[in-house]
């Protein structure tokens, strides 16, 4: 169903719209959610032949007992949906990284392994991945100022529905 014009001037009028201040705010994190994640993952492809979310892909499988996962408990840890995860998998499969197996308590479901490889890449990559975390976000903030942005983060977290 359709709005009305009246509906529409009704709905606005009832918005709390942000001041100027929180608007600066709202643009500067804005720009930190669109930059941060290029940086990373342009520093991980040039450096380790990885996307962004490859790396995490590889570093959540490696904290992992036996480094594995169902494949829809990966897909929910790294917010990747089961359709780009198995499109994403397959890339890492045929360069050795990670193997699929059906899982032996469920047959219905399917486990991604970080193999060997996969565990080396990520330990070739991890020191320049953490290097750059460092240089952007870590070495910038104060121990204060980076707990705060931590705590943020985790309020923010808290509001989003990950349904």
């Amino acid at each position: 169903m359709e709005m009305t014009e009246g509906q529409r001037a009704a709905e606005q009028s009832q918005v709390e719209w942000l001041t100027a201040d929180q608007v600066e705010s709202w643009l500067s994190v804005t720009r930190l959610l669109i930059w941060l994640p290029w940086s990373l993952d342009q520093q991980l492809q040039r450096d380790a032949n990885l996307g962004m979310v490859e790396y995490q892909v590889l570093a959540k499988l490696s904290e992992s007992p036996g480094r594995t996962m169902r494949m829809s408990a990966l897909g929910f840890v790294t917010n990747v949906s089961l359709s780009r995860l198995s499109h994403l998998v397959k890339r890492l499969e045929a360069r050795g990284l990670v193997r699929r197996e059906p899982d032996p308590a469920d047959g219905r479901f399917t486990n991604a392994i970080l193999t060997d490889k996969g565990f080396q890449t990520l330990a070739e990559a991890a020191p320049g991945h953490v290097a750059h975390v460092r240089s952007l976000v870590i070495d910038v903030l104060s121990p204060e100022q980076l707990r705060r942005l931590g705590l943020a983060a985790d309020r923010i977290m808290s509001r989003i529905d990950r349904a």
